[in-house]
């Protein structure tokens, strides 16, 4: 299902970003439509429906016009580094609802065959909301993102207890410190902007933006996670 919405990626710039979406619109036959409508200025790389069928709009050698103004550890302009998933979902504009198992078994396959293909280090793998907090909330707090790190797809915190919601004196402050450490825009006036984005992705207990101490113990652990992962190794050749 190809998309007009395409162009050539800079040169001598590496595909090491996957950003994850949801469609927020009423069904991804629609979402498809505004991603291939020339007027809309919009795509993605893939789509993932809710029955698992794969649509590919983008080839992975094309930028896709999918994250907007955007940044993660240091780089801005992700659409030229990044390759964009939309998951089709109603979101939070349109009914935001779980998402069914077969389509997350379908889009963890298809997010294994590209980080087959490049070096993506899983600290990349990574939220629309996690680099357009101020902006973006998906694909939002029902999404199994522990589940897709457990197959290698991107970082969980596994064993670290994120329901104490006790205050913490100083606790927005240390949290901006380590939401910088992991990779998100901080805006200085509003850290708790990307703090709900952080919580949406690795602390989906509570995500209203208050820096307690299950959010700090949270924040900790994918901090030491992303400053220990590195970049990967490059893919094996096949055959």
């Amino acid at each position: 299902m190809p998309s007009p919405n395409q162009e050539d990626r800079p040169p001598g710039v590496p595909i090491d970003t996957l950003i994850l979406h949801y469609t927020d619109m009423e069904s991804g036959a629609a979402a498809i439509e505004r991603l291939r409508d020339p007027a809309a200025k919009v795509s993605a790389h893939y789509v993932v429906e809710e029955d698992g069928g794969v649509f590919r709009l983008v080839p992975e050698a094309r930028r896709a016009a999918h994250a907007g103004i955007s940044h993660w550890r240091g780089n801005t302009g992700l659409n030229a580094r990044s390759i964009g998933i939309e998951v089709v979902n109603p979101g939070h504009s349109c009914g935001y609802r779980p998402f069914p198992a077969l389509q997350m078994a379908a889009l963890a396959d298809l997010c294994l065959e590209i980080l087959s293909r490049h070096p993506i280090p899983a600290r990349n793998v990574v939220a629309h909301s996690d680099v357009a907090p101020d902006r973006k909330r998906d694909p939002g707090e029902l999404f199994d993102w522990r589940g897709l790190a457990s197959i290698g797809v991107g970082l969980w915190p596994e064993g670290v207890e994120g329901g104490d919601l006790s205050a913490v004196p100083g606790g927005l402050v240390r949290a901006a410190e380590l939401l910088r450490r992991i990779g998100y825009p901080v805006d200085p006036a509003r850290p708790d902007v990307a703090l709900v984005a952080f919580q949406r992705h690795w602390r989906q207990e509570e995500w209203g933006g208050r820096a307690d101490a299950g959010t700090l113990a949270r924040l900790e652990a994918v901090a030491a996670l992303a400053e220990a992962d590195g970049v990967v190794a490059e893919p094996a050749e096949k055959g």
